[in-house]
């Protein structure tokens, strides 16, 4: 289920492949002393949450994107897996916590008019997520 981690979202759940470069912090991503600076967002502008991510399967997981760029991916196994997420080349990446972790990047689709929207792994997984309510 460590795909679910590291997409996430989602937004967001297969590594990404940044040329040797390392995932910014996620405070690196942000604008400082700004109202908007609270708001964190992944690369097609969903709001940190939570949210359902379903596998090509149908294996339903739990994503929690927190607004401080933290993650807890929670599997359909209830293995959970934590780590930081940011904004990286128009990609929402997430790194899960461990030494040695290499980012795993997704493109995200612009999401309707429920907020669900699918993403891709650079390595051509596909999953769908849903914010949950």
């Amino acid at each position: 289920m460590k795909k679910f981690a590291i997409i996430a979202g989602f937004a967001l759940l297969a590594a990404c492949n940044q040329g040797g470069k390392e995932a910014p912090a996620a405070e690196e991503t942000t604008a400082a002393a700004t109202p908007e600076a609270a708001v964190m967002t992944t690369a097609n502008g969903s709001l940190a949450g939570t949210y359902t991510v379903v596998d090509a399967k149908g294996t339903e997981g739990t994503s929690v994107l927190n607004a401080d760029g933290t993650f807890a991916d929670t599997g359909a196994d209830g293995k959970t897996t934590e780590g930081t997420w940011a904004v990286v080349d128009g990609k929402t990446c997430f790194t899960a916590k461990g030494e040695g972790e290499k980012p795993e990047c997704w493109t995200e689709a612009a999401p309707g008019a429920d907020g669900s929207f699918a993403a891709t792994s650079d390595s051509g997984e596909s999953v769908t997520v849903k914010p949950k309510v």
